[in-house]
């Protein structure tokens, strides 16, 4: 049995905690401590991105986190909620909620939660991890740079102290530029500090928590300053407590289950890969169907609780890495950071500013948008380039949920797209040696033989393929006109019923034509289904070879002119 099912099928006492080594608890504490410092203001912050209370923010950095700790794979990751999901759930919480009647918001985000959480329970048990590998990382790239562009556009009238009516993405770009001229200086100056703040002490202090100096010195200024007295907004005010149970609504659970069927999957996409990105050599790689478990019941128990969806953050985790988090007690410990701050600090959150909550998540969300992996995609393939672009625009102009979709389809399409042009190479041999390599450029001198062309074909050849494979044979054939055709199978571990067909007939036809057709170096389950066909008849035992080397022989041991030939 596999690692992965040998963790997907326990759910007793989690590994790290059997396994707790008293010199871990010293880093533990220290990590939890310093990413609470993080967590705690960027979750509230995102929270305000889906349009919910604060205190919601703070429901979601507690709860989910405790059960993650107890139930997942990865030593260091950090659960509460990302950027990403804060979007996708604004959207989803928008459409069934659109008046903004807080009980009813908060009734939408526990059963879109809760919904969240089942899918990814349900996708542990049917084994569905590898679904996560299906979002290409090009994709993944265009996808996320979408949203940050979409984050920074909702966020940006609060940097001015304005307010627009939210439509499309066109239509807010235009309002926002409009609002500019209602600007309140006292917010725009809170708001560029703040962000010079951010910036400079994540450039020169990075390792001091720069959002919690940040949170904390927008409160000092509002209180101090009496910024509410110069029409500087601020939070308001967020209940003390803990939190209570929150009921789902059956009724809004048929609106928002494809909502939160994407919202599930780029939970999981998003935990996996800051799972694996955070795991040192030493420790266990997290592992996927555990992983869908553990996240699904930390959306699912938080849902009951007042948290929004949520997953493992990559920013949070690694804050929590280069801290010196050894297991998972340092979410522990930044849980129990988090039910300090609802019992004794909401009073002091209440006096943010929310230029200053804005600040905070548009500077977290610019390191979304990276062109520098833009331009690193289309200096290696073009394709994929597009296929980032459709993604990003996605996002923008049809919206969230429509450009998860999007993100999805083009990915599957790329794929299709490279399963279905197989790659079909020219080979010549290195000379002096039995290393036969693709032609190029490079290696002008390598070896060729008149009258033998030999091609390299790649991937699983299946009817989606076959079609487009045999149109790259035959441009070869007619370009070099060979008598023989030596194709090197080795590179073909898997030949489909019609592409065998397709094969037995091109080998006809090439032997109508005066042409021969060898298969070199199959391997044995590609031999047996040809030696099973017409076409292992047709080829006979002369037309199956070994490998390259003894093909090429055989080759030039039929040139050599016979005694009749030279006397003639």
């Amino acid at each position: 049995m596999s690692s992965d099912a040998k963790q997907g099928g326990r759910f007793g006492l989690p590994e790290w905690l059997t396994s707790y080594r008293s010199d871990w608890l010293r880093p533990d504490v220290i990590a939890g401590l310093t990413a609470a410092a993080v967590v705690i203001p960027k979750s509230m912050a995102y929270t305000s991105v889906a349009g919910l209370p604060l205190q919601v923010g703070l429901y979601t950095a507690f709860v989910p986190m405790i059960i993650y700790a107890i139930l997942g794979t990865s030593r260091v990751l950090s659960v509460s909620t990302s950027s990403t999901i804060a979007i996708l759930t604004a959207a989803e919480l928008s459409a069934v909620a659109p008046g903004g009647d807080q009980a009813a918001l908060l009734r939408a985000a526990a059963t879109l939660t809760l919904l969240v959480g089942a899918m990814l329970v349900a996708a542990c048990f049917l084994r569905l991890g590898f679904v996560a590998n299906f979002i290409s990382e090009p994709v993944l790239i265009g996808f996320k740079a979408g949203i940050g562009v979409v984050i920074i556009l909702d966020q940006a009238p609060k940097l001015f102290g304005t307010h627009i009516e939210k439509g499309t993405f066109l239509h807010n770009v235009l309002a926002t530029i409009r609002s500019v001229a209602e600007t309140n200086p006292i917010t725009l100056s809170v708001a560029v500090i703040t962000i010079a703040l951010l910036i400079a002490m994540e450039h020169y202090t990075p390792k001091i928590p720069a959002p919690l100096i940040a949170v904390g010195g927008g409160i000092a200024c509002a209180y101090f300053l009496h910024l509410t007295a110069h029409g500087v907004s601020v939070v308001g005010n967020i209940p003390k407590g803990l939190p209570s149970f929150t009921a789902p609504s059956l009724d809004m659970a048929s609106q928002l289950w494809p909502g939160a069927l994407g919202i599930a999957l780029m939970s999981f996409t998003e935990t996996i890969a800051a799972g694996r990105a955070f795991a040192a050599n030493d420790e266990p790689m997290p592992q996927a169907n555990r992983e869908l478990f553990a996240t699904g019941l930390a959306n699912a128990g938080g849902a009951l609780l007042g948290a929004m969806p949520g997953g493992g953050g990559t920013s949070q985790t690694a804050v929590n890495r280069l801290a010196g988090a050894r297991s998972q007690m340092a979410e522990l410990v930044t849980a129990a950071m988090t039910l300090v701050t609802m019992l004794l600090l909401a009073p002091l959150i209440a006096m943010m500013p929310n230029a200053t909550l804005a600040s905070v998540v548009i500077v977290y969300t610019v390191s979304m948008i990276k062109p520098k992996e833009f331009k690193e995609i289309l200096a290696v393939r073009r394709t994929e380039f597009i296929w980032a672009l459709i993604a990003f625009a996605g996002v923008m102009l049809v919206g969230t949920l429509k450009g998860i979709i999007v993100a999805i389809i083009a990915s599957i399409i790329g794929l299709a797209y490279q399963v279905a042009n197989p790659h079909v190479y020219r080979l010549g041999r290195k000379p002096g040696t039995n290393i036969f390599r693709p032609r190029s450029d490079e290696h002008p001198e390598d070896e060729s033989f008149p009258g033998l062309l030999i091609l390299r074909p790649e991937g699983r050849i299946f009817f989606a393929n076959a079609e487009q494979l045999a149109h790259k044979v035959r441009h070869e054939i007619e370009e070099v006109q060979p008598r023989v055709v030596a194709l090197d199978m080795r590179a073909i571990f898997d030949l489909e019923y019609t592409a065998l067909k397709m094969l037995g007939e091109a080998e006809r036809k090439s032997r109508e034509g005066g042409v021969r057709l060898w298969l070199v170096g199959m391997n044995p389950e590609v031999l047996s289904v040809v030696q099973r066909s017409s076409l292992g008849e047709a080829l006979g035992r002369e037309g199956m070879h070994f490998n390259l080397e003894t093909a090429v022989t055989k080759y030039l041991g039929e040139q050599v002119p016979t005694e009749a030939e030279v006397i003639a």
